[in-house]
């Protein structure tokens, strides 16, 4: 009985070191910290269950012994080998213990910050904003920077050339548990808050997961108008400056107050709509509706706006989507002229075409606004507000790197765009259309990516208006993301 007793101490402490001595990286991560608690807990238990076993197998040992007097006398002061050898296994137990500890606060850490990130969009938004998405819990950091020069090459005027760091944004979100996340971009403007740089927050949303088919956002959000108002990441888009279309005619970035819904009604078919507060129409001028954004700061809530957006990805069509957007509402916010309070209905509707397929990408959207009373706001304003604006463009790239080195991680890829948008399409009655606003753009660059997370633009655009004349440029820069 003794000795079948000692050696089921012995094949229950060699079984325990042996699973300890499993080299930690073997053992799969949890996914959430709920997992490696469950995990931390059963471990712990085993080890109690060893410690236990260890310490009464030799006690019996020695009952069944106690009318040996030599026995009495042995287990005085004086250890014999089999309780050596077991104080031993304790004490390796507890190193193996201890470097387990330590592994797995490792573990704990890259749960919050893992090691490997796959920067890809999700839910609307760029592929660095959309890392906290991939964190099993706890914070997540990301951001993107760009800089550029500009050189007047053409029709100058008073235009000059110049140096731009144009922005530095910080990511910030956190994942309190798998179904609510917050998450945030803070940027930076032009270097300085002075000269015209600003400090933003450009979106501070909490998502609410419930079902891949609903799902729920309230905060500072994104308007999911276009391609760039939500991913608006360097890398992402040709050029060292963003379309004007998607600047004049689709005020990006666009950003309200607001709270809706998104979601996948299909795998292929996803959806966005949000309720926020509406566009404060005494910011409207000739340019169009960009300065009629409130942007979150103590905005005004007479009016609310509406906007939704749908995205469809054919299976028959590898590397295709299309899709389209609309936004309503008044954005008068009980302005008052002259004792007439106009409600300016406000609409802005764009359809996009997105076609990538190995190196080839290409990109068309077409965008068209109308403005009720503007011929009040003309007055208002002492200027021309157009009642309809319109714009275009199209664009296509190639990289052309596999071409020439089979399998590089690099990027090189030519590309042409061409624009064309009008602020006043429409002119309200009694008042003169500014045709220099009416204009075409015709733009060809080089945009090169030593590594996915960096790129290095270079761009020409070539500017034509109805009347008068626009500065061309010539631009170089870069951009990155982490």
């Amino acid at each position: 009985m003794k000795n079948k007793s000692k050696l089921l101490v012995k094949g229950a402490v060699l079984t325990t070191l042996i699973s300890f001595s499993v080299p930690v990286s073997a053992l799969d991560k949890p996914k959430t910290m709920e997992d490696m608690w469950k995990i931390i807990q059963a471990q712990q238990k085993q080890i109690d269950e060893m410690k236990a076993g260890m310490g009464t197998a030799p006690g019996k040992a020695a009952t069944s012994n106690e009318q040996k007097p030599e026995n009495k006398v042995a287990t005085g002061n004086v250890q014999d080998p089999e309780t050596q050898v077991a104080a031993s296994n304790v004490k390796k137990l507890e190193r193996k213990t201890d470097i387990l500890s330590q592994e797995v606060e490792k573990l704990r850490t890259n749960l919050a910050i893992p090691d490997e990130v796959k920067y890809k969009s999700a839910y609307g938004l760029g592929p660095a904003a959309s890392k906290v998405y991939q964190v099993g819990k706890g914070l997540s950091l990301g951001g993107y920077g760009e800089a550029n020069y500009q050189a007047i090459v053409g029709d100058k005027g008073n235009a000059k050339d110049n140096a731009d760091f144009e922005r530095l944004v910080l990511y910030v979100g956190y994942k309190f548990t798998d179904s609510i996340l917050f998450n945030s971009e803070l940027e930076f403007e032009h270097g300085s808050t002075d000269d015209g740089g600003s400090v933003s927050v450009e979106f501070a949303a909490l998502d609410f997961f419930i079902d891949p088919m609903v799902n729920a956002r309230a905060g500072m959000v994104l308007l999911p108008m276009g391609f760039l108002n939500q991913i608006h990441e360097p890398p992402f888009y040709f050029g060292n400056n963003r379309p004007e279309v998607e600047r004049r005619i689709i005020p990006t970035t666009w950003r309200e107050i607001g709270v809706g819904l998104f979601g996948a009604i299909t795998p292929n078919l996803t959806y966005t709509g949000y309720v926020l507060n509406g566009l404060d129409a005494q910011g409207f001028n000739s340019n169009g509706i960009r300065d009629g954004r409130q942007k979150g700061s103590q905005a005004l809530a007479e009016n609310f706006g509406y906007v939704a957006r749908m995205d469809y990805v054919p299976d028959a069509l590898p590397g295709v989507s299309v899709g389209g957007s609309a936004y309503l509402g008044n954005s008068g916010q009980d302005l008052n002229y002259k004792g007439i309070t106009p409600n300016v209905f406000t609409q802005l509707y764009e359809g996009h075409v997105q076609w990538k397929y190995r190196g080839l990408e290409f990109r068309t959207l077409g965008s068209w606004g109308h403005i009720n009373d503007a011929g009040i706001l003309s007055a208002y304003k002492g200027q021309t507000v157009g009642s309809a604006n319109y714009g275009w463009y199209t664009e296509i790239g190639y990289d052309v790197l596999p071409l020439i080195f089979k399998d590089t991680p690099q990027y090189l890829a030519p590309f042409f765009r061409y624009e064309q948008y009008d602020t006043i399409a429409s002119t309200p009655s009694g008042y003169k259309d500014n045709q220099n606003l009416d204009r075409e753009i015709f733009q060809v660059g080089l945009q090169y990516k030593p590594i996915p997370n960096v790129v290095i633009k270079a761009d020409y655009r070539n500017f034509s208006a109805q009347k008068g004349s626009v500065p061309d440029d010539f631009n170089l820069g870069f951009g990155f993301i982490y």
